[in-house]
């Protein structure tokens, strides 16, 4: 499991040591870095997956596009170069990357693993999934890089309801997709493998596709599916429904928040133990109710072995991580919470840029940091007439 992400001179951090759990929560006013910690994860599982062989990180690729070095290297106090560390167990990796005159990728300057420096810009030795040949098969390294290579990451903006969807070999499409575009084709190569054995509700077979059924009732009662092969195409079609007294409809006709929340059960189920799961905003299109349900998903799927990170801006996914806690379905050991704030040049004077709360096992949180969904107790107060 990784332990800890170590950014220097990334975006818009200087120093960031940000401390890794089971389950991650990543919160915070709007453009305060939240988003660049994923992206640090996501460019390195962008460069390993889609560019085995290369010496670069990719800034451009299908997952996620961050423009120039320009754009990546702190430009209040980074000028030519930035790392990102990674501890993973007892193991630790530290890449340095310099612009180069393509600016549209970072050249792999130096790769440190457990303080051994690689000097890569003065050496001829090749990378592979950005680590240097000499060391990859190695049973260690490559635990890390598959897992590295397996993550999968679902950004906000996913994609709405469609009239087909197409199917992929597994293969090139392991992952529902940043945008939760390849999700339909991921259910029907994945429909019949079963899920991990702490996910799999009871009275349900284990199968992926009755197991996405189920768990989608969670969040909308009477859910059902039903995946249509077109003739003579590698395309299939979706239809959805929430009552039984109904047919399937197409789903651009039912709620928008079906075709949302699709995605990450079907990444979450789809995933093996010691798998990495980014997801931005959970909560988008969701009743409060589901919110919170949401909140209490992740967590069960964390305690089962599966390492997530989370931004949102939901206090109804928070309390769902804290009923979880309370429960016990997640220890309050294994849940990290920070808080972001954006960098300001008088940022040494006041609270640090990120703050982390901790949870104790009745999930209460040991202090609330100026800005962490307090907004509900501040609009309170203020009806009240006390503020």
């Amino acid at each position: 499991m990784l332990t800890c992400i170590d950014l220097r001179h990334f975006k818009c951090f200087e120093i960031l040591k940000l401390p890794l759990r089971s389950l991650t929560v990543l919160s915070g006013t709007n453009a305060s870095g939240k988003s660049s910690v994923m992206q640090a994860l996501v460019l390195l599982h962008q460069t390993m997956r889609e560019h085995e062989w290369s010496k670069s990180l990719v800034l451009n690729g299908d997952l996620v596009q961050l423009g120039t070095a320009a754009d990546v290297i702190d430009q209040v106090q980074g000028r030519k170069s930035c790392s990102i560390g990674l501890h993973d167990g007892d193991m630790e990796y530290r890449w340095t990357f310099a612009r180069e005159h393509r600016e549209m990728s970072l050249a792999v300057e130096r790769i440190s693993i457990d303080e051994q420096e690689h000097c890569v810009a003065h050496q001829s030795e090749a990378l592979q999934h950005l680590l240097p040949v000499s060391i990859t098969s190695e049973t260690r390294h490559d635990e890390f890089t598959v897992r590295m290579r397996r993550l999968s990451y679902l950004t906000a903006e996913r994609i709405g309801p469609r009239e087909v969807y197409p199917l992929e070999h597994f293969e090139f499409s392991p992952v529902v997709g940043a945008k939760g575009e390849h999700t339909v084709s991921v259910l029907v190569s994945y429909s019949d493998e079963l899920v991990l054995e702490k996910l799999a509700l009871e009275d349900v077979p284990r199968t992926c596709l009755r197991q996405v059924e189920a768990r989608m009732k969670s969040f909308f009662p009477g859910f059902e599916l039903a995946v249509s092969p077109i003739s003579l195409a590698n395309a299939v079609t979706l239809g959805l429904r929430t009552s039984k007294s109904t047919e399937h409809h197409r789903p651009i006709n039912t709620g928008f928040g079906l075709t949302q929340v699709l995605p990450i059960v079907v990444a979450a189920l789809c995933t093996m133990t010691h798998d990495i799961l980014l997801i931005e905003n959970p909560e988008v299109h969701l009743h409060p109710s589901g919110q919170a349900a949401m909140g209490e998903f992740l967590a069960e799927v964390a305690s089962a072995g599966v390492q997530v990170v989370l931004e949102t801006h939901s206090d109804h996914v928070l309390n769902g991580i804290r009923r979880a806690v309370k429960s016990g379905t997640l220890s309050a050991g294994d849940a990290a919470l920070h808080f972001f704030r954006p960098r300001t040049e008088e940022s040494f004077e006041g609270p640090p840029q990120v703050q982390s709360p901790l949870l104790d096992p009745n999930g209460n949180i040991d202090y609330w940091p100026e800005g962490f969904f307090d907004q509900f107790d501040k609009d309170m107060n203020y009806f009240a007439g006390w503020g």
